[in-house]
């Protein structure tokens, strides 16, 4: 399935308190349980005012539903081509 970073600009983010970043996460998840096993969430990023979301998903329409859903931001929606790490050098 096609992987997706989702761009989201949330001002203060990384001011979020855990509770916050809970109630967040457990909206996600609400939203991924109706839309069924062709969405998954793989892990987010937070920085200082944005949140770096990994996505699996068929095509970047149900990553933009999810997040319409949600109420999230996703002001940008770019597909994985391909994955290097340092092994890639070798």
């Amino acid at each position: 399935m096609p992987r997706f970073i989702i761009e989201r600009n949330i001002p203060g983010a990384g001011r979020l308190s855990p509770e916050e970043l809970q109630a967040i996460s457990q909206k996600s998840c609400g939203v991924l349980s109706d839309m069924g096993p062709q969405i998954q969430w793989r892990e987010s990023y937070v920085t200082d005012d944005k949140v770096y979301c990994v996505y699996l998903a068929p095509d970047e329409e149900t990553v933009r539903e999810h997040a319409r859903r949600g109420g999230f931001p996703a002001d940008a929606v770019n597909r994985v081509m391909t994955v290097i790490d340092p092994t890639t050098a070798d």
